[in-house]
């Protein structure tokens, strides 16, 4: 009688399952080398056959982290069934622009019970779908979840002390997204609030644009600091609108990321607001820069949906006109400082009482 032959699996494979990583950019090869510094089989996927070869031979990801060695057991390839092969866990770290076809192409590679982890901190144009929904629409899987931190990868292919969040209502995703990425230097915190999660990793790179906008014109420390805790307001306003929670601002998806982005010339976001401020047009900052910068994409997405649904969002708004409209920024600055004054923290005192009692003051003041 015949006996089905059955691959040998040792004890190592079952405890670290397999890891795929979809894309070749700087997060997504960092990250690969943490799963692999931690025992996995890891196998990463790009389009690029000469970035690919380059890789797998000098172990240097040389386009996007130049200075840094790959972990020896993180193998590239072009092979996107071949990278999926048996892989238990796939972080997907592909811009927004090309998120969905590039999912479309994977989901049916992907395994059954793969855990299934958006890494891309953007919003689909023609959707407004985020990409943990665009996961949803195209593979219906259970198990899926975001990646969202202060996560500059630069920093963390060199060692630094960093952290994440990963957010997702299945127990499973976020304890074996933890397992996965935890190391000496990298810690991955648990959230249930995905949609929160992901949607403060979108918004805070348009604000990290305004910041570095502001750099440029010479602007101080006590302008960055308004900037941001402004910023903060707007981001947890538009996201609780949509359905987020409030304090998922207060941890690594919101303030963290929000004050990192605005605060690095590794910000990609923060270059090009930067390069704004020196007198570049938008188009030059972006060819400058030589990378995709999400933030250029969302601003417009947020301010026209911040529009439909009357959410009250002048920094965005503002940063809009500056990047597209062609208003200065030093004239949009002085128009901001102008604009309604609202209440300092989102939540604690609603912005409709706050302009009742200004009404109200100004009708007082006025001269019988």
């Amino acid at each position: 009688m015949a006996v089905e032959h059955q691959p040998q699996v040792s004890t190592d494979d079952i405890r670290v399952p397999p890891v795929a990583v979809l894309g070749g950019g700087s997060f997504g090869t960092a990250l690969a080398s943490i799963a692999a510094s931690g025992g996995a089989r890891v196998r990463q996927w790009m389009r690029d056959a000469t970035l690919v070869d380059h890789m797998n031979t000098h172990r240097i990801n040389d386009r996007y982290l130049p200075d840094f060695r790959i972990h020896p057991d993180a193998v590239a390839s072009t092979d996107l069934a071949w990278v999926l092969e048996e892989a238990r866990l796939v972080l997907i770290a592909i811009p927004s622009g090309g998120f969905r076809q590039v999912v479309r192409q994977a989901a049916p590679h992907f395994a059954a019970d793969a855990i299934l982890v958006s890494t891309t901190k953007g919003i689909e144009t023609d959707s407004f779908l985020l990409m943990s929904q665009i996961l949803e629409q195209e593979t219906q899987s259970a198990h899926i979840g975001v990646l969202s931190g202060p996560n500059l990868a630069a920093e963390i292919a060199q060692g630094h002390l960093s952290a994440s969040v990963i957010a997702s209502n299945d127990e499973q995703t976020r304890s074996r997204v933890q397992a996965a990425l935890s190391c000496d230097h990298f810690r991955v915190y648990a959230s249930n609030d995905r949609y929160g999660v992901e949607m403060g990793g979108a918004l805070k790179n348009i604000y990290a644009i305004a910041v570095g906008m502001a750099a440029a014109l010479g602007m101080g420390e006590n302008t960055r600091s308004m900037l941001m805790t402004r910023a903060l307001a707007e981001m947890s306003r538009f996201a609780v609108a949509q359905g987020a929670s409030p304090m998922t601002f207060l941890g690594l998806a919101g303030v963290g990321d929000l004050i990192v982005t605005c605060s690095s010339n590794l910000s990609r976001n923060y270059r090009v607001g930067y390069a704004m401020g020196e007198g570049r047009t938008l188009d030059e900052a972006i060819a400058a820069l030589g990378q995709v910068a999400e933030g250029v994409n969302t601003v417009s997405l947020i301010v026209n949906r911040a529009s439909e649904e009357n959410i009250y969002m002048p920094l965005a708004t503002g940063l809009y006109r500056v990047m597209f409209e062609g208003v200065a920024p030093r004239d949009m600055a002085t128009a901001l400082m102008r604009s309604e004054q609202s209440s300092d923290v989102e939540f604690t005192l609603p912005r409709e009482d706050t302009r009742r009692a200004q009404q109200q003051t100004a009708a007082r003041d006025i001269p019988s």
